[in-house]
């Protein structure tokens, strides 16, 4: 890798004078000579004559008055270059019975953009009490996540540059505030070290379609973005994007297609799908702004006169030369292609768009998938090479962007013990059932045991009960058969629902027209019906179903293709109708999946040996995706396109399907399992889990205590105890005393990790009152603070730290807030009144 060393004499281009930069006479708001540690004719008080202390701004202070006019006076454009406050994750959303909270998401001081949407440098800004480097290391975090090579650490003094492509020696050093290099610095050296040449620039940093809204690529996007563009300017032809379903493949394809649209760099593009949804949403969507120069390839005609096509594979392709319609464009038509959901027409020789793309040959070809597809007979990287880039399933819930998931694990005896019919046993239809161990291979295969349906159902509908009967629900079934017997079964355990509107429960699978009819119903979050679906492979992929909060399993899955797909339909976040997380009933150990290595890791070729190599993979042995008796896709004449469907009705020929009445069948096993802070599935007791957040956090019951009592605002404690994911609210239910809502967070706390005996809000509050705590104030004084005991004892600590109380009954019975504050003596006399009403609360 070539390095190289950026010094002094490289950042004096594009500047202001450093004398004028720091002339407190230059503008209003201007930054000011750093002069020992005063700051002159600045006052947060906004007094123009008092002087302050350096060391008492605040980092935004810092950021305001030194950092921002800096990076101006280096020919940084505040408008369209300088991003202050650049979130970059939203947090992982946690989840605990049926309450969430978010951890602390990631947000950068500054993250500097040679153009709009190419990020170049980060910066992390400290207050003044703080080293210049301090804020290092955080700093280097989120450029890890933009994947930029230029990083900034400051208090305000100057800054701590971190340059990745330095020579060895020189990655760190320091730098005066005047010294900041000027954008064309850094991206000429980063262009340098890429080697990109004027062409290839001009390419790299085409603008982003922009609507004028405050509507953003997230980072994963900008990179996803960025390096396909990159690659393409290198020549490369053949790029394949791995991103998890919900995180924004089409708005990503989209914003490609647009810069090399109007670089001029591609002029005829081919978007391909699978479904008719995915391209009309698609068109109609993220696609609109290329209004008038895009089309819809249909009815198998072919005009010439468009720009950006979007099409069905299979209708441009067909069985007769006649109806491969694409064959009427010439080969060197198209100089871009993508193929949306890449693994679903599968990378095969013989597949529908490899047809295509390989009549395309000579266009840029780019192939989306959230799961790319790999077995011995289909390999999306033996077609388009190893991923440009990949977001995962799991990076999209750790940064808050897809929902988290829990799992409810449902065992039932049957399955886990098999059955064996009686000898000469018959079954419902008066067949003798073969003489053999049925198990959960067998069952809605080979052998239906109509009492699991129903328990199955039952199952379903006691959760829907509990959680929300109107929660959009997909039941994943084992075939077409097993889910029209669900339907029905589901049917019977919600008659009451059912008879409001038959919709309630549906069957959505690719032989039922009126099922499919109703697909769009479930999806849209605005329709109540459907509520339950249940499918088998037709809502597994493609299917975007926002405000999904359940996902059912009783399907024996062996793909972790598949896997991955059906655990996607569940993952998009819609916060307007409360879909934080959603919820996995797995009745057939499908969820063991996420213990394989490969789940959510990066995509893993399967071993095929070439002549003259050896049988034996270099790592593992081969292993089919494809699930055994199930065709690989399905020709839909309809709307849908292809389908995976549908399975054989019946089992394979010369075997028969057994249908069992009056085998009775029991949950042997019910448990359910969370994501702890840190991303793993755990099953234990919140109870536990909160002991263990806090022995990580507090050494002792000492060591809690101290940094309670230390603690200005206790409300900052507990929000950081919430974002390792103990929740307060769901801890009380659980210790399942009828008073636990009452207790302090406090107590909770002191009896969970340590086994104190808690006490309730009101009888602390009622000791601090026995102890004649007010006769040291005045009588306004100690009517303010009997009302904030009060105000504790019924709400909690949070609510008596914030001054505003003091805006609401019965405090504006003493007075306004002004004048309460007077009769402590002044504001700090009044903070220090609450902080030692609290010591006495915790005092015991």
């Amino acid at each position: 890798m070539t390095s190289m060393s950026i010094t002094n004499t490289h950042f004096s281009d594009s500047r202001k004078p450093a004398a004028n930069l720091f002339r407190a006479s230059e503008t209003p708001s201007p930054p000011f000579p750093n002069v020992g540690n005063v700051v002159d004719n600045y006052d947060p008080l906004h007094s123009d004559t008092i002087p302050m202390i350096k060391k008492e701004l605040s980092e935004r202070d810092i950021c305001t008055k030194f950092i921002t006019p800096a990076l101006e006076g280096a020919g940084w454009d505040v408008a369209t270059q300088i991003r202050e406050e650049f979130q970059l994750t939203k947090g992982r959303i946690l989840v605990r019975g049926k309450l969430h909270t978010r951890a602390k998401h990631k947000r950068a001081d500054y993250v500097l953009f040679y153009k709009p949407n190419i990020p170049i440098a980060v910066i992390e800004a400290k207050d003044n009490t703080h080293s210049l480097g301090d804020g290092m290391q955080q700093a280097l975090g989120y450029a890890e996540l933009l994947q930029v090579p230029f990083v900034f650490s400051s208090n305000g003094d100057g800054f701590l540059f971190h340059n990745d492509l330095a020579s060895e020696g020189t990655t760190e050093r320091e730098l005066a505030l005047d010294e900041f290099p000027s954008p064309d610095t850094l991206w000429k050296a980063w262009a340098r070290h890429r080697g990109l040449d004027d062409r290839q620039h001009e390419l790299v940093t085409q603008d982003y379609f922009s609507d004028g809204s405050d509507k953003a690529p997230r980072y994963y996007q900008l990179l996803a973005i960025n390096k396909t563009i990159e690659a393409i300017a290198r020549g490369q032809n053949r790029i394949l994007l791995v991103m998890a379903t919900g995180t924004g493949k089409t708005y990503t394809a989209f914003q490609i297609i647009w810069r090399l649209w109007k670089s001029k760099a591609k002029k005829r593009i081919l978007f391909l799908a699978d479904r008719n949804i995915l391209v009309d949403q698609t068109m109609t969507n993220d696609f609109k702004p290329f209004g008038s120069a895009m089309t819809k390839i249909k009815k198998r005609q072919a005009n010439k006169s468009f720009e950006i096509y979007l099409s069905l594979y299979q209708a441009v392709t067909g069985t007769e030369e006649v109806q491969n319609i694409y064959k009427q464009f010439s080969p060197e038509f198209f100089d871009l292609i993508i193929i949306d959901e890449c693994h679903r027409g599968s990378a095969a020789e013989d597949s529908a768009w490899r047809e295509i793309l390989e009549y395309f040959s000579a266009a840029t070809q780019i192939g989306l998938t959230a799961t790319p597809k790999e077995t011995k007979d289909v390999s999306n990287i033996d077609y388009f090479g190893d991923p440009i880039y990949t977001y995962s399933l799991r990076q999209g819930i750790e940064d808050g962007f897809l929902a988290p998931y829990k799992v409810v694990r449902i065992d039932l005896d049957r399955d886990l013990a098999g059955w064996r019919p009686d000898k000469g046993m018959l079954d419902k239809h008066g067949h003798v059932i073969e003489d053999r161990i049925y198990n959960q291979q067998d069952f809605d295969k080979t052998l239906v045991l109509e009492e699991r349906t129903r328990l199955v159902a039952r199952k379903i509908s006691e959760f829907l009960r509990e959680t929300g009967r109107f929660d959009k629900t997909i039941v994943f079934c084992e075939n077409i058969d097993h889910a029209e017997r669900m339907r029905q079964a589901l049917v019977n355990e919600n008659p009451d629902l059912v008879q409001k509107d038959r919709r309630y429960v549906m069957r959505i699978t690719g032989d039922n027209e009126e099922g499919k009819a109703e697909l769009d119903n479930f999806i849209f979050p605005e329709s109540t019906y459907p509520v339950i679906a249940t499918t088998s492979k037709l809502m597994s992929t493609g299917v975007d179903a926002q405000t999904c909060k359940l996902i059912v399993l009783d399907q024996r899955i062996q793909s972790m293709t598949e896997f991955k797909q059906i655990i996607g339909r569940g993952t998009r976040i819609n916060e307007d109708y409360g879909k934080y997380y959603f919820t996995i009933i797995d009745f057939k150990k499908a969820t063991e999946l996420f213990a394989d290595p490969d789940f959510d890791g990066d995509p893993v070729q399967v071993y095929v040996p070439g002549p003259g190599e050896s049988p034996v993979p270099p790592d593992e042995p081969e292993e089919s995706n494809q699930l055994p008796g199930y065709p690989e896709t399905g020709d839909d004449p309809g709307p849908w396109g292809p389908v995976n469907e549908p399975e054989p009705e019946m089992p394979p020929p010369g075997v028969r399907r057994y249908v069992v009445a009056d085998v009775e069948v029991k949950v042997a096993a019910e448990r359910v399992q969370y994501f702890d802070a840190n991303g793993k599935l755990i099953t234990e007791s919140l109870k536990e889990y909160t002991r263990k957040a806090l022995a990580k956090e507090y050494s002792s019951l000492d060591d809690f205590l101290r940094h309670w009592s230390r603690a200005e605002k206790k409300q900052v404690l507990l929000d950081e105890l919430s974002e390792q994911g103990v929740f307060f609210e769901a801890l009380a239910d659980e210790i399942g005393r009828k008073t636990g809502k009452e207790f302090d967070p406090f107590d909770l706390v002191c009896h969970v990790a340590w086994d104190q005996p808690p006490l309730t809000r009101r009888e602390r509050a009622e000791q601090v009152k026995k102890r004649d705590y007010f006769t040291r104030y005045g009588e306004q004084a100690r009517r303010v603070l009997e009302a904030l005991l009060d105000k504790y004892a019924d709400e909690g600590v949070s609510q008596i730290e914030e001054t505003r109380i003091l805006t609401i009954s019965p405090f504006t019975d003493f007075g306004t807030p002004m004048e309460i504050i007077r009769a402590f003596g002044g504001l700090e006399q009044y903070q220090q009144a609450v902080t030692e009403l609290e010591q006495a609360l915790y005092g015991a």
